[in-house]
């Protein structure tokens, strides 16, 4: 499930697994509950818990210049508080289909900082397991964040998260086998009918000439919204009323199964989801994926040439990607709330140079993102950051385009997972699925009471 690389695990290892474990805990787990439970008391000779997937080194494919960035966020805190914080590697915790931290909160002994994705907010926010940060950040912190970011995280004037990177989709090629089909930079597709007529020009009997996410899961929906916003269509409207039995959404979902339908995309991904692997095996042509792939083949394949273009757009559409990424969140019954604060306010979420440094060095060196901060974006600037012509496109040409990813509850992302699921892998009728999953999605909001869908 998890990329053993020496990229280490990607988004998408984090956010894929076992098709049916993954629905099944998706769909249980609507909240996260802490009804009855009382804060633990706190300690400074007890260590806060910062559960991630990055440090300590443990040797299943880690990067180590993340691992370093993590060690040394702790470290610095660590060497001027008594309150001390000790990184806890915790593999697979984010995935669907892993139930460790859902069960850690079920049973009050939740981590007392931890990193979730938009995907996963409202899961805990609803059951009221994230400390509120704003009472710990000035106005001036708060604003250096980008609004469309920070939405993800927020509720009302709180702020239940601070992104510590922001992640846009974009398209993949790789030039040698372009160059083996005879085709040029002229060939680049605008349209999704271009996109598919390339991708049959690029497919062999080993080489797939397209690849999206096939793994049902939170990072499929997060690379399927794109192509339903491109069209206009959403999940659900302003008013909170579901909205995804439409033409644009249909159209989306038929692009996925037309993909495969035609055998220019696989029913699985290639080299088990490892595109600088694959595209250097001949495996995969065109791939679409995310900005940390830049720091996959500066890691992994640092001579192989490859290029990236913008998600191609349906006839009359607009271009549209998705903004992902992690955010650091503060158990709100932890061994001691307001240190937690603390350290994750003034590590990643202060005005301190040494704070905004920091995601400088996290998109920059650790790994290769998009900054989620205004100071830390024209720090980067200054620093020739965006020299680099891959980072460049991202940031000039891709990130324009973003919206901030989703955060539906798992009753909506189920549904949403399962219309894809249905017509890509098993060849249903979209505008069906489409229907089916509205009928769900309108069952389960006549009851919702949790913070607002985006």
């Amino acid at each position: 499930m998890t990329s053993t690389s020496s990229t280490g695990l990607s988004r998408r290892g984090f956010l894929t697994g076992a098709a049916g474990v993954a629905a099944a805990a998706a769909a249980a787990a609507t909240t996260i509950s802490l009804a009855g439970c009382s804060t633990r008391a706190s300690s400074a000779d007890e260590p806060l818990q910062f559960w991630q997937f990055y440090a300590p080194l443990s040797g299943t494919g880690q990067v180590k210049t993340q691992s370093d960035w993590f060690e040394k966020a702790v470290r610095d805190w660590n060497t001027r508080h008594r309150q001390q914080v000790r990184n806890v590697y915790i593999p697979n915790f984010t995935d669907p289909s892993n139930t460790r931290l859902a069960t850690a909160f079920a049973s009050g002994d939740g981590p007392d900082v931890f990193l979730i994705s938009p995907g996963d907010f409202l899961r805990y926010s609803n059951g009221g397991a994230l400390l509120d940060l704003a009472p710990y950040m000035t106005q001036e912190a708060i604003d250096d964040f980008d609004p469309d970011i920070l939405a993800t995280r927020r509720i009302g004037k709180g702020v239940y998260g601070l992104p510590m990177e922001v992640e846009p989709l974009a398209m993949y090629y790789s030039v040698p086998a372009w160059e083996k089909a005879h085709l040029s930079e002229g060939d680049i597709p605008r349209t999704w009918d271009q996109m598919l007529n390339v991708a049959h020009r690029l497919t062999t009997d080993k080489q797939s000439g397209l690849v999206f996410e096939t793994v049902p899961g939170y990072f499929q929906n997060f690379t399927w919204y794109p192509w339903m916003w491109q069209g206009g269509g959403d999940v659900v409207d302003e008013h909170q009323k579901p909205s995804f039995d439409s033409a644009p959404v249909t159209a989306a979902l038929e692009l996925f199964g037309r993909s495969v339908s035609t055998g220019v995309a696989p029913r699985t991904d290639p080299a088990a989801g490892d595109l600088p692997g694959a595209f250097a095996a001949g495996y995969a042509a065109m791939w679409q994926s995310g900005i940390w792939q830049v720091a996959g083949f500066r890691g992994e394949q640092p001579k192989f040439d490859y290029g990236i273009f913008p998600l191609p757009t349906p006839p009359g559409g607009t271009p549209r990607t998705v903004l992902g990424g992690w955010a650091w969140c503060v158990n709100a019954r932890g061994r001691n709330p307001e240190a937690a604060a603390k350290f994750v306010v003034e590590t990643v979420g202060s005005m301190a140079d040494d704070s905004v440094q920091r995601l400088v060095d996290w998109c920059t060196v650790a790994k290769s993102d998009m900054p989620p901060r205004r100071s830390v974006d024209r720090v980067m600037q200054a620093k020739g950051a965006y020299d680099d012509a891959k980072l460049k496109f991202f940031h000039d040409v891709v990130l324009p385009t973003g919206r901030g990813e989703p955060r539906y509850p798992p009753v909506v992302y189920k549904a949403i997972s399962d219309a894809i699921q249905q017509v890509q892998a098993a060849g249903g009728d979209a505008a069906g699925q489409a229907a089916r999953a509205e009928s769900a999605i309108e069952a389960f909001m006549q009851t919702y009471q949790g913070a607002t869908l985006l």
